[in-house]
């Protein structure tokens, strides 16, 4: 029991005695990202029997390559349970003109239908090999948060040619493990029974800083301080059909044993006050891929880092896509273990 206590304490400190947020925090939060056209860069898939809406910017009109006849490099960017592409709307923006972009509502969440057959993370990483495949891209840099990372890191260990570079942002697959199944599922069902009531009271949660915090918290570390428009956009796949299933597959799959065998280069980010994967997981995924893998903890961060923290991640996202190695402060503030 002393492992969930420790976890519950967690829990409580990092929703109850918060300082106030730093200048840095939703710094990159502007209106620049509202000016972009979303709708016209996605389109419906038929991906496996099932519709997939993908966001895909194709070539950008900035690359180095453009003109050349090379092909730009691709960024793929996997959200996590209960979210939707536009989690990644601050990064999205930020790469367009160098790389094109692809990020897809996973089955059963967003605007993609729910599959027939039952969720798996395995399932998951077949289809978006698939959805590469009707894309006509071969290699690509994936960035998945939460279960997005979960089904990155299959996808590396399963399509191990198709990545060639892998950012795990806040992952599950290790201590989502240990979840109490029975709890965990029923609690999700009673959430999931309870959306319909509450869509009648999502704006007002959504406009109020108060609010807004109480509701989401146990995801961001300071929601009141993101903007209105990005709020609403963040919150519109919560109860979608594959909330209970999603869940359900994250804690039917393990693959810790096979982790060393991922071979290309890992980023490891993690906030600090995750409230839904502990930090020591960061440390955790570390020590199974072995050297190739470097941890990025964000200091008074939750669960989105590329969120919370849009401007350092990207960044540290760009820097690691060029093959750039850590700057010395950050290896030595985060690289010892906290598992």
């Amino acid at each position: 029991m002393a492992p969930a206590r420790a976890q519950i304490a967690t829990v409580v400190r990092n929703a109850l005695l918060r300082p106030g947020p730093d200048p840095t925090y939703a710094d990159g939060d502007d209106a620049t990202w509202m000016s972009v056209d979303w709708p016209s860069l996605q389109r419906t898939l038929e991906i496996g029997g099932q519709r997939l809406n993908v966001l895909d910017t194709g070539s950008p009109q900035t690359s180095s390559s453009a003109g050349t006849g090379a092909d730009p490099p691709v960024l793929l960017f996997l959200h996590g349970w209960s979210s939707n592409w536009q989690v990644f709307l601050l990064n999205i923006a930020a790469f367009m003109d160098t790389h094109r972009v692809v990020a897809p509502d996973l089955p059963g969440f967003g605007a993609s239908d729910l599959p027939r057959e039952t969720l798996s993370i395995q399932g998951y990483a077949r289809t978006v090999d698939a959805l590469c495949d009707a894309l006509g891209v071969e290699r690509v840099a994936v960035v998945g948060n939460s279960m997005g990372g979960f089904i990155g890191a299959e996808l590396a260990l399963s399509f191990a040619t198709r990545v060639d570079r892998l950012v795990l942002v806040s992952a599950a697959g290790l201590s989502t493990e240990r979840l109490p199944r029975g709890p965990s599922l029923a609690a999700a069902r009673v959430v999931a029974a309870g959306t319909p009531y509450a869509r009648r009271v999502e704006s007002q949660v959504v406009r109020r800083p108060r609010l807004r915090r109480a509701a989401m918290q146990w995801v961001l570390r300071y929601p009141e301080r993101l903007s209105v428009p990005l709020a609403e956009e963040l919150v519109l796949s919560f109860g979608k059909p594959g909330f209970v299933a999603g869940l359900q597959a994250i804690m039917d799959y393990s693959y810790r044993e096979r982790l060393p065998e991922i071979e290309i280069p890992v980023l490891i980010v993690w906030g600090r006050n995750d409230m839904l994967v502990p930090v020591a997981d960061a440390f955790a995924y570390a020590e199974l891929i072995g050297d190739n893998a470097r941890v990025e903890v964000f200091e008074d961060t939750g669960h989105t880092p590329m969120v919370e923290r849009p401007s350092r991640f990207n960044a540290l996202l760009r820097g690691f896509l060029a093959g750039e190695a850590a700057p010395e402060a950050d290896v030595a503030g985060v690289t010892g273990s906290e598992a």
